[in-house]
């Protein structure tokens, strides 16, 4: 139980810092140090992530960066999108869910560097 608050406060703090999805944060820290399944990881960033959404929509509607209509819009779709996934996940072998979430992480690495480096735009 400790090992879980240790993962979800620090990935929680990284992401809010970043700006990065919590599960790129999330998934890895149950795999890794709760010892949790790939597909398992997955399912419970799923499920922790609602929580620290709404949190973050909440604060950010302070500072009027909050968009109603496309946070509906995201949320509707997700649902079949999230069915699909679910779906999706069932039928391949786990150890190809742990390699595309893998070059998932490298790619959201990538671009994050890329713009990094990227000139300011005025």
């Amino acid at each position: 139980m400790i090992g879980a608050i240790v993962v979800g406060f620090a990935a929680g703090v990284v992401a809010g810092m970043l700006g990065v999805g919590g599960g790129i944060l999330f998934v890895p820290g149950l795999t890794l140090f709760l010892g949790l399944a790939q597909v398992d990881a997955e399912a419970t960033s799923l499920l922790a992530i609602i929580p620290v959404a709404l949190a973050g929509a909440a604060n950010q509607s302070r500072y009027g960066n909050f968009r109603a209509r496309d946070a509906v819009t995201l949320g509707v779709l997700a649902i079949p999108g999230a069915v699909a996934g679910v779906a999706l996940v069932n039928a391949i072998p786990e150890s190809v869910v742990r390699t595309l979430f893998a070059l998932l992480m490298l790619y959201v690495a990538f671009t994050l560097v890329r713009r990094a480096r990227a000139p300011a735009r005025p």
